[in-house]
């Protein structure tokens, strides 16, 4: 049966509405990357005199074939098809394929885990990049920004200002986006062909053989190490696959080719620039030289910097809610420990994570307060997402040859994007000592994190005895017998037990002893709810069994793992059901605002565990338990988890005994022997 919900549509047509709106979320990390890729690669190579008509040829050359084979082949014609009833994304691919192989959560959690630290340092590059355009810029005979200085304090402030935000939604100024991007694109466009126009020879770019024969050309002084660079151009094309589930796949196709068309013309047009001011004595001495502002008119430098800031921004905000996307996602598939998810504007989709947030801004200022510059941000920045990209290549060799079954074109993509990608990391990596260990150790923390609650639960689930669990059948008198005992006072009308069945009508023996044993606990009817996450992203159903009685219900409920888990609601909408089915008597309430009412009272018990000290389990694995309960602490309670916030709510803590068991007298005794 089918939960009434909000159900939000994974399959948007196209339309030039869907377009727009695909400009805005989908393209902002892609789309900023123009400002620093050439930057990054003139100064890899020494600077602009150290440069050739060769060397830049070939540059483009590179950035032109990464866009086209990583962005427009891997993700646009390939990813793309690989979704889950529309939804995109590293976890959206992993729930396709998990049952395959117990392995394949390995790359999910490491993709998943060095993308968030990506979304880490992407708004921290992009906005400080765009700020340091405005730097010894004269605006009405006056120079605003003088300083590095002045350049981190406007960074941290924007930044600062856009994390605030976050917790009010973000919907109103989100419907600017797409309009703001389109602009922005656009005019990068443009500027790039007007560029373009003074010197058609660039187009020999086109050919990969420039792109080839500058990785082994002597102009080229770092070599392969120059496609750490050129890889930046690339660096949005896996939230593109990502932020599939928000716009859809066919707006994606439909407004692709225009985005490919003006990155292509501004890159080329950058190029263009540079061949053409090569020799100038004043650009080879400049400190902070951007081709992509210097390429600009000097009449549009300021509108151009104002409109890359605010691209930036956005740039930043979508890689911000893509986080809290990837984290919720995380917490769905039991690979993140449960905090507080908020859903602060009406905007369907959109959620906001406190916690989230607030870490993502510390980590941001502590890049640009740390590393200072754009340039020493750029070193660290690309190293992530290459691990993301190959983990990405991994799963998708697994979705095409044994989901699809389409085992040539499985092993084209592992070995030939394998192979590209296993070259950008290299180059990428050789950066480690200059910043890039900041985004390993970011990622790091994360994957610690991930690895610790899947093994946590893996060791819970392995460990846990069938002596744990009951069934409810042999229970069916007694809590019968309660629920009539009018000796003892009603304890709710409704009793709502969360926690998994282990098997058919079977539960933990701890819920069992709250009823019966701890507080006789009398109710007119028993829930048991179990909240199964299903693959699918927006699912919403549930079945009941009420074991051939009316005071005893087993819920299932099956809820997408992208779905908000408003227990409450859910059972409410079910006994309304059930009451009007006749599967359970009406609860007509004497004292009551509602006119009509025939529902009583709710009373949710959660129990929460504490590693008991009988616990026989491997050092190893107990450790990884303790290190579980004490993340713990730290997340989200379970009746915030579950909608329960104004509900009423009893948390009763249980011992969490691992392992098989000896009888305690027994093992004194042995011990005895033993002295």
């Amino acid at each position: 049966m089918k939960l009434v919900t909000e159900k939000k549509s994974t399959q948007q047509k196209l339309s030039i509405a869907g377009m727009l709106i695909t400009m805005g979320v989908v393209y902002g990390d892609i789309g900023t990357s123009p400002l620093y890729v050439m930057k990054s690669i003139v100064q890899g190579n020494g600077g602009l005199a150290h440069i050739s008509e060769d060397f830049i040829v070939g540059s483009i050359s590179l950035v032109f074939w990464t866009l086209m084979l990583m962005t427009t082949v891997k993700y646009v014609m390939i990813a793309l098809r690989a979704d889950n009833n529309g939804e995109g994304g590293i976890f959206a691919l992993y729930t396709l394929i998990r049952k395959q192989a117990k392995w394949l959560v390995i790359p999910a959690i490491i993709g998943g885990a060095t993308l968030l630290a990506d979304g880490m340092l992407t708004p921290a590059v992009t906005v400080t990049t765009a700020i340091e355009g405005l730097k010894g810029l004269p605006i009405n005979g006056n120079i605003l920004v003088t300083s590095q200085d002045q350049v981190i304090i406007l960074t941290v402030s924007i930044l600062s200002l856009l994390f605030f935000i976050q917790k009010f939604g973000t919907d109103l100024i989100g419907k600017s986006f797409g309009p703001i991007m389109f602009i922005w694109f656009t005019f990068i466009g443009v500027i790039g062909l007007i560029n373009l126009m003074g010197d058609l020879t660039m187009l020999k770019a086109l050919n990969p053989y420039y792109a080839i024969h500058l990785l082994f050309s002597p102009e080229n002084k770092v070599g392969i190490l120059i496609l750490g660079s050129v890889f930046l151009a690339t660096t949005g094309a896996e939230a593109l696959y990502s932020d599939m589930g928000h716009v859809g796949r066919m707006n994606i196709y439909g407004s692709w080719p225009y985005i490919a068309v003006c990155l292509v013309l501004n890159y080329f047009g950058q190029g263009v620039w540079l061949l053409q001011h090569q020799h100038v004595t004043g650009f080879q001495n400049a400190a902070d030289f951007n081709p992509f502002f210097e390429a600009m008119p000097a009449s549009l430098k300021i509108p151009s910097i104002l409109l890359a800031t605010v691209a930036a921004i956005i740039a930043s905000q979508a890689l911000i809610s893509g986080s809290y996307t990837l984290v919720s996602e995380a917490i769905k598939l039991r690979l993140l420990p449960r905090i507080k998810i908020d859903y602060p504007a009406k905007l369907k989709g959109q959620i906001y994570i406190s916690i989230v947030n607030w870490i993502l801004w510390a980590v941001c200022l502590g890049v640009v307060f740390y590393f200072k510059n754009s340039a020493h941000m750029e070193a660290a920045y690309g190293l992530a997402i290459t691990i993301t990209m190959l983990m990405t290549t991994i799963l998708l060799f697994h979705f095409l040859g044994r989901y699809e079954k389409r085992w040539i074109l499985a092993y084209l993509v592992l070995f030939f994007f394998g192979a590209i990608e296993i070259i950008f990391f290299i180059s990428s990596a050789a950066k480690f000592m200059h910043g890039g260990y900041v985004t390993v150790i970011i990622a790091a923390v994360i994957l610690f994190i991930m690895f610790v609650w899947y093994r946590s639960n893996a060791i819970k689930d392995s460990n846990t005895f069938k002596s744990s669990t009951v069934s409810l059948l042999a229970f069916k008198k007694q809590l019968h017998d309660l629920r009539n005992d009018e000796s003892l006072p009603l304890y709710t009308t409704n009793l709502v037990y969360l926690s998994k069945q282990q098997e058919k009508n079977k539960i933990k023996k701890n819920i069992l002893y709250s009823i019966l044993d701890k507080r006789p606990k009398r109710a007119q009817v028993y829930w048991f709810v179990t909240v199964n996450v299903t693959d699918e992203p927006y699912t919403a159903e549930y079945t009941t069994d009420t074991l051939n009685t009316d005071y005893m219900v087993n819920v299932q409920l099956y809820l997408g793992f992208k779905m908000e888990q408003k227990v409450n609601v859910f059972i409410r909408q079910i006994i309304h059901e059930m009451i009007r089915e006749g599967e359970l008597p009406a609860q007509p309430q004497h004292y009551t605002t509602i006119p009509n009412r025939d529902v009583g009272d709710f009373s949710f018990v959660i129990t929460q565990e504490d590693l008991s000290p009988e616990t026989q389990i491997k050092a190893s694995d107990k450790v990884i338990v303790q290190m579980r309960l004490w993340l713990e602490k730290f997340t989200d309670t379970p009746a915030s988890w579950f909608g329960l916030e104004y509900s009423e709510v009893f948390v009763e803590r249980v011992p969490l005994v691992l392992g098989r068991q000896r009888p305690v007298m027994q093992y004194h005794l042995k011990k005895r022997e033993e002295d």
